[in-house]
């Protein structure tokens, strides 16, 4: 059975994700990575939960070698589609992320948008080995989340009411334990009145505890940064970076 969250990106709030992240928070996070990673052409990279491509178009726009991989058959469709309208060098997967063991060796590999906090504990660690076995010596993951314990419980909000375009959105959620989770429902109401229900679950893990995992499937916690550049993360951060070396 898949996570909770592999249908909470499809219907109406598919669009509605592309509007709640902006434009500028991509380039900055590509202004981030391609030096501090020294990003070259030719080069390749992994970006596992890819979504809609936000990241993978836009290094391989850069001329990088990018393996596009999710479980959504929307997402992988689309950016097939893209890839090759514009010719670029992406290779697309769908796949069951829990039990996808990436072929070949990268300089990078990513995982944005707090993607990986989709994931319990024993399937997030066999999820971190794939990964790490995909990586040569040196090379790193980034992971981007704002689901580790040192946001959350800084900076938790049960409910949530907004807008984004023409859609309202009515978010309740609690924090739950044993283990540490963040379970959501949101309500989607299009400008046609119609409703959509989506439920998710975002697991919670300190920094410590992400360490320890990462240090288990053979990777280093080198540094955790802030949005969206090289300055470290400090507690209550919106989002955090985190920077992990094959040992």
């Amino acid at each position: 059975m898949g996570n909770i969250n592999d249908h909470f990106f499809e219907g109406q709030y598919k669009e509605i994700w592309r509007t709640m992240i902006p434009e500028i928070l991509t380039e900055r996070e590509l202004d981030f990575m391609i030096p501090y990673f020294q990003l070259q052409e030719g080069q390749r990279v992994l970006d596992l939960m890819c979504g809609y491509g936000r990241h993978a178009l836009a290094l391989a726009r850069k001329g990088i070698h990018v393996t596009a991989v999710d479980n959504l058959e929307a997402y992988t469709t689309e950016i097939k589609t893209i890839a090759a309208t514009e010719n670029l060098p992406v290779e697309v997967v769908q796949a069951d992320i829990v039990g996808y063991v990436p072929s070949g060796q990268y300089e990078l590999a990513i995982c944005m948008g707090n993607s990986l906090n989709f994931f319990n504990r024993s399937d997030l660690q066999q999820i971190l080995h794939h990964l790490a076995a995909a990586l040569i010596p040196g090379a790193a993951l980034l992971i981007n989340s704002w689901s580790i314990a040192e946001i959350v419980f800084h900076k938790f909000k049960t409910d949530s009411d907004g807008k984004v375009g023409e859609s309202g959105m009515k978010t309740r959620q609690e924090i739950l334990f044993r283990p540490a989770r963040i379970e959501a429902e949101t309500e989607f109401t299009a400008a046609d009145g119609s409703i959509e229900i989506k439920k998710g679950i975002d697991y919670i893990y300190s920094l410590n505890e992400m360490e320890a995992m990462l240090n288990e499937a053979g990777l280093a916690l080198e540094e955790v940064y802030s949005i969206p550049g090289r300055k470290p993360f400090t507690l209550g951060e919106p989002r955090a970076y985190l920077v992990a070396r094959k040992k």
